[in-house]
């Protein structure tokens, strides 16, 4: 055995929906005796595809001692689901770079006979990973050649990357923090003007950060300062409500009672909720 990253559950949170289950095409989850479990870590790919599929925040990504994956025997158990759940995982594979696996997964279906085409390109991803899900917003934009207004910028502080900002920057005293997940300000046009304005920020990315350091981050900040209020904004992609569940724990751990709320921005640039 060594460590690796695999999916934890957490079983008190666990309500046994089976949500996670589609999200898992490696075979790895199953609901038994009314909870979702890991039912083996050589199937679990520890890529987190099912974390956004659970509706009570009950599944994270953790680095423990498990048995290595072992994408030969996640094949075996794929084939027998049938075609469409073997190109789920071939896709799943291709759009997460896991390029090794995915040599791996082809060479046992070739042995086997078998044969399942890859899209050259992927437009859709049945194993959930929407978050990179390729799209083509190009035409749902007005006239790139409209006059454009100058904006000043409302950053007051840096750094602000999670993973580089001190617990301790003055700029975190008696202030509104606001927790951003980094592609919100990419989505989101008046983003300084209606988020950023006025508030400390802190940005982080739950699908390819640590989201655990992150967390730790965030309960030191909240531990000690004087925060007024905290807003997280994410982008309506499963793996990007990470960042939400985090903020909302390291409150909890801390103690303190601070007002939270959270804004999701729609990949076509409009607030969702």
């Amino acid at each position: 055995m060594g460590k690796r990253k695999i999916i934890e559950i957490d079983e008190e949170k666990c309500i046994g929906c089976g949500d996670c289950i589609p999200g898992c095409p490696e075979g790895a989850l199953q609901v038994i005796d009314g909870k979702a479990r890991l039912v083996s870590d050589i199937f679990c790919d520890g890529l987190g595809a099912c974390i956004g599929d659970c509706p009570e925040d009950a599944m994270k990504v953790v680095e423990r001692e498990a048995e290595p994956y072992d994408e030969r025997k996640v094949m075996a158990n794929i084939l027998k689901q049938g075609e469409n759940v073997v190109k789920a995982h071939l896709e799943h594979l291709k759009d997460h770079g896991e390029e090794g696996y995915l040599k791996e997964a082809l060479k046992f279906l070739e042995e086997e006979g078998v044969e399942i085409p890859l899209e050259e390109e992927a437009t859709a991803l049945p194993c959930g990973c929407s978050g990179a899900k390729v799209m083509d917003l190009r035409d749902k934009k007005g006239d790139i050649d409209a006059p454009k207004t100058e904006l000043e910028s409302e950053l007051r502080q840096w750094p602000v990357q999670l993973h580089l900002v001190p617990p301790a920057a003055p700029y975190f005293s008696d202030v509104d923090l606001l927790v951003t997940a980094d592609c919100v300000p990419f989505a989101y046009a008046n983003y300084h003007q209606e988020l950023l304005k006025g508030r400390a920020v802190a940005v982080g990315c739950p699908k390819l950060d640590d989201i655990d350091a992150h967390k730790e981050k965030l309960k030191s900040i909240i531990e000690g300062n004087d925060l007024k209020s905290i807003t997280v904004a994410i982008v309506e992609v499963p793996c990007c409500s990470g960042l939400l569940s985090a903020t909302e724990e390291a409150l909890r751990e801390s103690g303190r009672d601070i007002p939270l709320k959270h804004v999701v921005i729609g990949i076509d640039g409009t607030i969702k909720e």
